[in-house]
C-alpha cells in the first residue's frame, strides 16, 4: 500500500522538525485544544500503538475502546488517558518511543491485505483505511506543531489520501450530527501541492469546492476554518460541508474558530 510508505515519509518530516528541540520546546502550547507540543506526540505515540494492538491484539484494542467511550462520558480530557498508559518520558526519549511506534506501524500494514477488516474504536475499518487514517492523525495534529513553531509547511501528494478521506467522509460529518447528509454531495477540483488536478464527485457549478488541496485538508481534519482559506465555495450543500467538515472518528467537534489557527508570525514568537 502507497499509504504506509506515506504515512512513514510524514512521520519522518515532523521527525526532523522536532529533533532540534530542546526539552523545554516541547512544553510550549500549541492551537491545538492548548495541547503542548509533547502532548500531540504523546497522542500520536498512544494511537499508533493501538492500531498495533488492533492488528495484533484485537482482545487489548477492545478493552482499549471501553476506556475511551467511557473517557468520553465523562467527559476525562484524552491526554490523562494516554498519559495512564504512557507515563510522562522526558521529550528526547518521547520522540524516540513515537519514531518507533511509527516505524513498527508501517513494518506492521507493509505485508497486510489492505481489504482487511480490523476492529476499532469505532466502526471497524479496512487495513487500507487505517493506514490511511494514521497518515491524517499525523498529518493533522503536526500541523499544530509546525503553527507554534512559525514554520510554513511543504506539503506533497502524499496528502491525495487525506483528501480522499475528507470526501468519503462527507455524509459521516452530518450522520455524526444526527443529521440526514444533503444530497449531491459537492464536486471538488483540488490542485494538488505537485500541481495536479484532483477531482472527485459528479462535475457541477451548483454544488463545487475548488482550490488548493492542502487547503480542503486543513478543513476536513479541523486545523483551519473555512474562512482562513481561499477554498471558493458554491451551494449550499457544500457550505454547510465546510462548516462541520469532520473526517476523523469520535464525537462531533467544531472546526477553530476563523483566525484562531494558523502559523505564528515573527511577531507573535518575539513576545513568547
Amino acid at each position: 500500500m502507497q499509504q504506509v510508505r506515506d504515512f512513514l515519509d510524514e512521520s519522518s518530516a515532523l521527525r526532523q522538525l522536532l529533533e532540534p528541540l530542546s526539552p523545554e520546546d516541547f512544553q510550549r502550547t500549541t492551537g491545538f485544544k492548548n495541547w503542548t507540543v509533547g502532548a500531540v506526540l504523546t497522542h500520536l505515540t498512544f494511537w499508533n500503538n493501538a492500531v498495533l494492538w488492533s492488528l495484533q491484539q484485537p482482545d487489548k484494542l477492545r478493552a482499549l475502546a471501553q476506556e475511551v467511550t467511557v473517557a468520553f462520558k465523562t467527559g476525562t480530557p484524552l491526554p490523562e488517558l494516554e498519559k495512564s498508559y504512557l507515563g510522562e518520558p522526558e521529550a528526547h526519549q518521547l520522540l524516540a518511543r513515537w519514531w518507533n511506534s511509527c516505524e513498527q506501524v508501517a513494518e506492521a500494514f507493509a505485508s497486510v491485505d489492505p481489504s482487511r477488516r480490523l476492529p476499532w474504536v469505532g466502526p471497524e475499518m479496512s487495513a487500507r483505511s487505517f493506514i490511511s487514517a494514521r497518515l491524517m492523525e499525523t498529518w493533522a495534529h503536526a500541523q499544530a506543531v509546525y503553527d507554534e513553531l512559525g514554520v510554513v509547511r511543504t506539503n506533497t501528494d502524499r496528502i491525495h489520501s487525506i483528501a480522499v478521506l475528507g470526501v468519503n467522509t462527507y455524509g459521516w460529518s452530518f450522520k455524526n450530527r444526527g443529521e440526514q447528509p444533503p444530497q449531491p454531495p459537492p464536486y471538488l477540483r483540488l490542485e494538488a501541492p505537485s500541481g495536479a488536478i484532483w477531482e472527485f464527485n459528479s462535475p457541477a457549478d451548483e454544488e463545487c469546492i475548488e482550490g488548493l488541496a492542502e487547503e480542503f485538508c486543513q478543513v476536513v481534519t479541523q486545523t483551519r476554518n473555512i474562512a482562513d482559506t481561499r477554498l471558493k465555495v458554491a451551494g449550499e450543500n457544500a457550505r454547510r460541508w465546510m462548516q462541520q467538515a469532520q473526517c476523523f472518528a469520535g464525537p462531533p467537534v467544531n472546526p477553530p474558530a476563523p483566525g484562531t489557527r494558523g502559523v505564528r508570525r515573527k511577531g507573535d514568537m518575539d513576545a513568547i
